[in-house]
């Protein structure tokens, strides 16, 4: 064999060894560096950034995720939520409408939720309803845009969250999103009904070499799992941002559009704003004439959809359940909207 064969094969192992994502994130940050060298270290800024203000979050449910898992504790929550899925959807949507997380800071949660075994529709539920208000936000919306548009986005949120959760467990009921979770991920099967063994429970796992070795792998796998795809997610958004800026929005709804609301609902996918940017964004468009339905749409497919999020939650779903939580999204946010103009018209 040749030196130059020799070099070739070494090289494909080399790169069979680097994770995909890892890879697709070097070649789109190189790109812009030959493409558009002034954005690279804005990019690389913005991305760090990111990552920094969701460490916490990250940090927070990981800890979770791999106590649970070393203490043996996930098989009892995923045990104790048996035969309860109807008031699980419940309490997941209204909790979710009231907790403090943002389309991305929500993902960790929702990988330790997945990885100790709770149903898929449950987790759906909390999923869809978490990112679009929390209690600041009520106060912040309520003081920009009126105790109205607070009450209704509450109301979206919950209603958002029942609506998706039901409706995956009744998909599910009937045979869809079979192992809906990718390899890795949680149980697998229908929404946590293969249940792992489970281990006695040892609060106090620190004593016990194999239990410390399990706290440890689960911390380093879901780090760097993490890591890798909100890296990518966040340098995307970073470039989203740069040649899409969200002030742009306010130029292609028109306020004559007769399609101004799902117009909306579309440009919000992609369009993440945290709630102390996205607010102000909203009510500006609203006072230039913008349908409020169209605002609100905006706002509700934004927190929901993101970008950074749908990366995020494709790194944890196949393909099918993560079309469906598009679908849901998109579904709600275009309701939700039709429905708040109806009424505050």
């Amino acid at each position: 064999m040749t030196h130059l064969a020799i070099t070739i094969l070494s090289m494909g192992r080399w790169v069979s060894d680097i994770d995909r994502v890892w890879i697709a994130t070097g070649f789109i940050f190189l790109s812009v560096v030959a493409a558009a060298p002034h954005q690279a270290p804005i990019s690389a800024q913005f991305t760090l950034d990111a990552l920094v203000d969701i460490a916490p979050f990250l940090f927070s449910a990981i800890a979770i995720a791999a106590y649970a898992k070393a203490t043996g504790a996930d098989g009892l929550m995923a045990r104790a939520f048996q035969g309860r899925l109807s008031i699980m959807i419940l309490l997941a949507a209204v909790f979710g409408g009231l907790s403090p997380f943002c389309s991305c800071g929500v993902i960790p949660l929702i990988a330790a939720l997945l990885s100790m075994g709770i149903p898929v529709p449950a987790v759906m539920a909390f999923w869809l309803a978490s990112p679009l208000m929390d209690p600041s936000k009520f106060v912040l919306a309520t003081g920009m845009l009126g105790l109205d548009f607070a009450v209704a986005l509450t109301l979206a949120a919950v209603g958002l969250g029942l609506i998706g959760g039901f409706a995956t467990r009744l998909v599910m009921a009937h045979g869809g999103f079979a192992n809906p979770l990718r390899e890795g991920i949680g149980n697998g099967g229908c929404g946590g009904n293969v249940m792992r063994t489970e281990k006695p429970v040892n609060w106090s796992f620190w004593v016990e070499a194999e239990r410390r070795q399990a706290f440890s792998k689960e911390m380093i796998s879901t780090s760097l799992f993490l890591l890798k795809w909100l890296t990518l997610a966040f340098l995307l958004e970073s470039l989203l941002i740069a040649y899409m800026p969200a002030e742009s929005v306010a130029e292609v709804l028109g306020p004559d559009s007769t399609w101004a609301i799902p117009i909306a609902t579309l440009i919000g996918v992609p369009a993440y704003l945290n709630p102390f940017a996205a607010l102000p964004l909203i009510k500006s468009l609203i006072d230039m004439g913008v349908l409020p339905g169209a605002g609100f749409a905006f706002l509700v497919a934004g927190a929901v959809t993101s970008l950074p999020a749908a990366i995020a939650v494709f790194a944890l779903v196949k393909r099918p359940m993560f079309l469906w939580y598009i679908g849901l999204a998109l579904t709600g946010a275009l309701l939700s909207g039709l429905l708040y103009q109806v009424f505050s018209g």
